[in-house]
C-alpha cells in the first residue's frame, strides 16, 4: 500500500473509531475496503487507484451504499425519477449498476483532509439511509396482477 492510500486509510480508520464503531468488524483486508451499516443502509469505503494514459496514478476516495434492486416496472419513470433525484440531492449521485441503484460519493484525494473525508462519509450514510426507505417505499412492487397507475 502506498502512502497516499495509507494516509486516507488512516483517516477512513479515524472516522470509524470517532462514530462509535470497530475497526475491526469494519475493515476487509482481502478487498482493503471498509463496510459498515447506518440505519437500514450498508456503506463501503475504499480508496481506487485509476491509471492515467501517461502512467501517472489518481487516488480516490469512494463510498457506495446500495439503495434497491431496480423495479421491473415503470422503469421510465423510475430513471427519470432517480435522475430528477440526482439534480436536488446535493453531494451524492445515483448510479446505477446490474440491477441495483447505487448512492456514490467519489473524490480525488489530492488535498483531501480529515474534516472534509468526514464530512463526505457522514453526508453519504444519511442519504443513503433516508434514499433507501424513500425509494422503496415509492417503487415498492405492486402486488400480483396490480401495476400502479399514478406514475
Amino acid at each position: 500500500m502506498n502512502d497516499i492510500v495509507a494516509s486516507v486509510n488512516a483517516m477512513i480508520e479515524r472516522y470509524v473509531t470517532s462514530v462509535g464503531l470497530d475497526k475491526n468488524k469494519c475493515y476487509d483486508s482481502m478487498k482493503n475496503s471498509w463496510n459498515w451499516r447506518i440505519g437500514s443502509a450498508s456503506v463501503q469505503v475504499y480508496v481506487q487507484a485509476v491509471p492515467l494514459s501517461s502512467g501517472a496514478i489518481r487516488y480516490y476516495l469512494r463510498i457506495f451504499s446500495p439503495l434497491m434492486e431496480i423495479p421491473t416496472y415503470n422503469e421510465t419513470y423510475f430513471y427519470r425519477y432517480l435522475l430528477e433525484l440526482n439534480d436536488s440531492k446535493l453531494g451524492v449521485k445515483l448510479s446505477v449498476l446490474g440491477n441495483w441503484v447505487y448512492a456514490t460519493y467519489e473524490r480525488d484525494v489530492v488535498g483531501m483532509d480529515y474534516d472534509e473525508l468526514s464530512t463526505c462519509i457522514a453526508d453519504l450514510e444519511w442519504w443513503a439511509d433516508t434514499l433507501d426507505d424513500q425509494l422503496k417505499q415509492k417503487f415498492s412492487a405492486p402486488p400480483a396482477g396490480e401495476r400502479p397507475t399514478d406514475f
